[in-house]
């Protein structure tokens, strides 16, 4: 007989970690490029500035900050470290995994390393992965972050996307608790409208050039979707997880665009306490990395505290999703 593993009872998140790349790029240099204005691009989306990464700021640099921070806060040893998860669409190579790297950068040298490509909602899959791989046994400290390099794969000449779109790096540390910190999650995804948020050329076709690949959006569709099909799947991870909507503190989704956020908020009737991430007004949308940098933006301007309770929710290309009511460390 096969025996099995047994986990911990209950997983919660122990630290968090942020990064942000250095160099500020408001909408004045974005419209060097395209055909818009500076109210235009506020008014359809509410950034007014993003982060764009350096050249030092690689995938790499910006995943270990992070994981570093997040390893700091939990007081966890890394080389207790079972697992790194690594969320990003914007790695430079296809394979290995930079999750290999970033787990011998953070000192668990020996520890599970793979990466997971799920967009903008990779943060919330990887939190999901980590609170499973702690509860079954395969890990008994789980490191997830979600790091990207969206300014690599922006077409700046492109009006629907040239301003959305930016760079950086969120990271938690999960693990054993005492009572429940992340709630079960609500996750899926709609393939049949795969093309609406893409990779515009395959690799194929820009093999040989030194042209990147760019993201392309079908915006208005992605608008109706994510703004009432994600609300819905927001209440179903709060039903499942027990908690009702008075009883949050926080409510932090994809930092994809403001009106989203502010039609998901009336969807779910949030009460005015709930404090509602806005991050994206200053750092654009960061992709797998928006979420755990939207968290870190509220905690230093006070809105957010340790023991919080938080909904979260990511949602992008796939399309695909994935929401969770987690407990702050």
């Amino acid at each position: 007989m096969i025996t099995p593993s047994t986990g911990a009872r209950y997983a919660g998140i122990l630290g968090l970690g942020s990064y942000r790349p250095r160099r500020v790029v408001p909408n004045s240099e974005i419209l060097e490029q395209i055909d818009s204005s500076d109210e235009w691009i506020q008014t359809r989306s509410g950034i007014k500035e993003r982060r764009w990464a350096s050249d030092d700021e690689t995938v790499l640099a910006m995943a270990l900050s992070a994981a570093k921070d997040a390893l700091a806060e939990s007081g966890v040893d890394p080389a207790e470290i079972g697992c790194v998860v690594v969320a990003t669409v914007t790695h430079l190579y296809q394979t290995p995994a930079i999750a290999t790297q970033v787990a011998v950068g953070v000192g668990a040298p020996t520890a599970a390393a793979f990466d997971i490509s799920a967009a903008c909602a990779g943060f919330c899959y990887g939190v999901a992965l980590a609170n499973d791989l702690v509860r079954g046994g395969s890990a008994k400290y789980v490191l997830a972050i979600g790091v990207e390099r969206l300014s690599d794969i922006t077409d700046r000449t492109d009006r629907g996307t040239a301003f959305i779109f930016a760079d950086g790096a969120g990271a938690a540390v999960v693990g054993p608790a005492d009572e429940p910190g992340i709630g079960p999650v609500v996750w899926g995804s709609d393939g049949t409208q795969h093309q609406v948020i893409s990779q515009r050329e395959s690799w194929q076709e820009v093999f040989g050039s030194y042209n990147w690949p760019h993201l392309t959006m079908d915006g208005n569709p992605v608008f109706r979707w994510a703004s009432f099909e994600m609300a819905k799947a927001a209440q179903r991870a709060l039903d499942v997880a027990g908690v009702k909507a008075e009883q949050l503190d926080l409510f932090v989704p994809h930092q994809a665009n403001m009106r989203i956020t502010d039609a998901m908020r009336r969807a779910l009737k949030l009460p005015e306490h709930v404090k509602v991430a806005r991050d994206i007004e200053r750092q654009g949308n960061t992709s797998a990395a928006s979420i755990p940098l939207a968290i870190t933006a509220m905690r230093e301007n006070g809105e957010a505290h340790s023991g919080d309770l938080a909904l979260i929710i990511g949602f992008g290309a796939g399309l695909v999703y994935a929401a969770q009511v987690i407990r702050l460390p």
